[in-house]
């Protein structure tokens, strides 16, 4: 009775019939699987993308900082070049300085001179109050001289003609008087509520030191920010004018991105959204984090050199992009860092809807600024003091 079983069971064609169907349950249940697996990673990629708006048109962005002169002349010293860290302060363009040296030593010449010549002023305004009272003795002198010539006219011990002459004497006084009075009221105006360093002539003449020094001192170019030098166009020996752009700076600490979205993107983006950005240069592996902070004012055909003229007749509809700035995250910046003109694949979850539109910025200082040139005027100044102080004979201008 068993022996058809085990004929069954010795039989190669009944284990390959079993085996192929085996084989064909394992194939659907992948497939089913499989499917499974896709359907739900395509439902939840639309839902998640209902949140997310995504561009491939943005780049990184920055400031292109200008080294312009800003008195003219020659070129003497190139101290970077393109490629070149730089740091701020850092002398970059030198002038020749010998006509700036000139001109610096002239006015301190000048400076001195008025120094002295205050000193002058307020002497003879001392001396003119000195002289006052001479007069005024000599006029006391005379009247007294008068007075006791009328008591022995009385008795006929001098003659009239001595009390005339004795009464011309008290004119003569009185005049004498109001002459040194003048003198000193003349002399007086000229150093009035002031001292050597306030006299309107050493003023005057400081002003001019200031000047000659400041631009004795713009002969060296300094780098206004620390960063990386670009589009130099300078050369050794070339005379330059105020104004002439010689070569840039690019901060790159100080850079964002440009994210061009489609005019039917713009509903969902406001400011404070937080953005999901890749480079090409570093693809997917690094992913940068950033925020908006703002739209710009218009598209991009709007502000282009020669915008469109949609009201001529031959206008054509298309898709208008509006720049995004982008804000990245500095430490990001740190590790990874970019260069201007890079292109960046921008995400931004648009979950958060309360942001406004546009930057609403209190009004305060400049986001960006430079203490390059603070110094100037301080320097200045303590040259003009020191030639006051050197021409005062060694005394406090305020003394005088």
């Amino acid at each position: 009775m068993n022996q058809p079983n085990n004929v069954n069971a010795n039989n190669p064609d009944t284990k390959s019939t079993d085996g192929k169907k085996t084989g064909r349950g394992k194939i659907v249940q992948i497939a089913i699987i499989g499917s499974a697996a896709i359907i739900a990673g395509g439902l939840y990629w639309s839902l998640a993308s209902q949140n997310d708006e995504v561009t491939e048109d943005a780049y990184v962005d920055g400031n292109v900082v200008q080294v312009t002169p800003q008195i003219a002349g020659v070129v003497t010293l190139i101290g970077a070049d393109n490629t070149d860290f730089v740091k701020a302060g850092q002398p970059l363009i030198k002038f020749n300085e010998v006509d700036a040296q000139l001109a610096l030593a002239r006015t301190e010449a000048q400076l001195a001179k008025a120094v002295r010549q205050a000193r002058v002023q307020f002497a003879t305004a001392t001396q003119m109050k000195a002289n006052i009272t001479l007069r005024s003795a000599d006029l006391s002198k005379a009247e007294a001289d008068v007075e006791r010539r009328a008591q022995l006219a009385k008795t006929g011990a001098i003659s009239g003609e001595e009390i005339r002459h004795a009464e011309d004497a008290v004119k003569s006084a009185k005049a004498a008087l109001t002459v040194a009075e003048q003198q000193y009221v003349s002399s007086q105006a000229l150093v009035d509520q002031t001292t050597i360093a306030t006299n309107p002539d050493v003023l005057n003449a400081a002003s001019q030191v200031r000047d000659a020094f400041i631009a004795k001192n713009r002969t060296t170019l300094p780098a206004p920010v620390s960063g990386v030098v670009t589009k130099r166009s300078v050369q050794l020996g070339q005379r330059v004018s105020a104004g002439t752009p010689l070569m840039s700076i690019v901060p790159l600490d100080q850079i964002w991105v440009n994210a061009n979205f489609k005019e039917s993107q713009l509903r969902n983006l406001h400011v404070g959204q937080t953005v999901k950005l890749k480079a090409d240069v570093y693809g997917d592996s690094v992913v940068y984090t950033g925020h908006i902070i703002g739209q710009d004012a218009g598209t991009g055909s709007a502000f282009a050199l020669m915008p469109a003229q949609n009201a001529t007749g031959n206008w054509i509809k298309v898709v208008q992009r509006v720049p995004v700035r982008i804000a990245l995250d500095p430490k990001d910046l740190e590790k990874h860092p970019l260069k201007l003109g890079l292109s960046m694949r921008a995400e931004v979850d648009t979950q958060d809807h309360h942001g406004a539109v546009f930057t609403e910025k209190p009004a305060g200082p400049q986001s960006y600024q430079t203490s390059v040139f603070a110094n100037e005027v301080q320097q200045a100044d303590q040259l003009v003091q020191g030639i006051i102080q050197a021409n005062t004979g060694g005394k406090n201008s305020a003394t005088y």
